[in-house]
């Protein structure tokens, strides 16, 4: 890694951001527990993130504890924001994982600024806050006490069963501000999930834990995202997913088809090769060369195959562009940096589609 061999003091300019300096890198961690995975703990300089204008996001401030996700789900959007620390969106986004050990402490002094106007503040939306790491860090309690303490109103979005730790404190929290809860549960066959999302909780996991939540008080919206064309799109498939998403007790429920932006498309594509290499020409077609978005013909089907099944069950909800909260910003890809990591691992990957 570039942090070997700084000299104390000595500054570089393409260093991770907070690691500019040694002072910036506490250390870099292995453990039995994660094989084949490093934590490099960093003091950051800052926690409060502003979402860029052409971002896709429909919210203004994110707090991110993590860089990197263990989930190493193959189809992960944030991907290519891996490529801003010169890593690249493959097997360093799952195995090189940033830590900010002092993000609730700098988090503290930001709320605190005489012009921070208790925005609402999303967490979970570039890694996961509750990936396996957070039971060993455990940055969200202080995170969570910190948000509610200023009274800045909250949403976490999340996979990890973690989240049930902390129920407790953030009912706590719910009498103070504004929290909002979402679960992203994607695929429901056991093995094709254990294929897609590797370090991922199970779907019963999951539902466990909106089951969980929705107990504690809150009206649990679930992410049925990414939709995967050809894999996890049938009317059957979709039927049994909302069907045990409803008894789990959920509220909402958002789904979209899955988006494949420039820094996960070609890890996609390698993976797709690999396990299912007959869904290549269908792909192809659907997300033919820099497209991101499965065209707006199988998102029309995607919601007549969805919308009654809602209905039937009583869920609200909705396709992805519809359900977004409320925001100025136009639900649009921003922009992803490739480096020079990035282009040779990409270079290495045969263009499928």
């Amino acid at each position: 890694m570039r942090w070997q061999g700084q000299q104390v003091g000595a500054t570089d300019a393409a260093a991770l951001p907070g690691l500019e300096t040694l002072t910036g890198l506490v250390r870099s961690v292995t453990t039995p527990e994660f094989a084949g995975v490093t934590f490099h703990e960093v003091m950051a300089r800052s926690a409060l993130n502003r979402v860029p204008g052409p971002s896709a996001m429909p919210f203004d401030w994110t707090v991110n504890p993590y860089r990197g996700c263990t989930h190493a789900c193959v189809y992960c959007f944030a991907r290519g924001t891996h490529e801003y620390l010169d890593l690249d969106a493959g097997a360093d986004f799952d195995s090189q994982i940033v830590v900010k050990l002092n993000v609730a402490e700098v988090l503290r002094r930001e709320l605190a600024k005489p012009g921070w106007a208790r925005e609402q503040v999303a967490l979970g939306t570039n890694t996961d806050p509750y990936q396996r790491a957070e039971g060993r860090y455990r940055l969200m309690p202080d995170i969570i006490t910190a948000l509610a303490e200023s009274g800045t109103p909250f949403s976490i979005l999340t996979k990890g069963t973690l989240l049930r730790r902390d129920l407790p404190l953030l009912r706590e929290a719910a009498a103070s501000v504004p929290i909002d809860l979402a679960m992203s549960i994607a695929v429901l066959d056991e093995p094709l999930r254990h294929l897609l999302e590797p370090g991922a909780p199970t779907f019963a996991a999951r539902l466990e834990t909106v089951r969980a939540a929705s107990a504690a008080g809150f009206r649990v919206t679930v992410f049925l995202m990414p939709i995967v064309p050809h894999l996890t799109d049938s009317v059957e498939v979709l039927d049994t997913a909302l069907t045990q998403i409803a008894d789990a007790g959920a509220a909402r429920v958002v789904y979209g088809a899955m988006h494949l932006r420039p820094g996960v498309k070609p890890w996609f594509q390698q993976w797709l090769a690999r396990a299912r290499p007959d869904l290549v020409p269908a792909y192809r077609g659907l997300y033919p060369g820099a497209a991101v978005q499965a065209p707006q013909g199988y998102r029309r089907m995607l919601s007549a195959r969805v919308r009654p099944l809602l209905a039937r069950l009583r869920l609200r909800g909705g396709l992805e562009e519809e359900e977004a909260q409320p925001s100025t910003r136009r639900f649009r890809p921003g922009p992803v940096v490739t480096t020079s990591r990035g282009r040779a691992a990409a270079a290495s990957v045969p263009t499928l589609f």
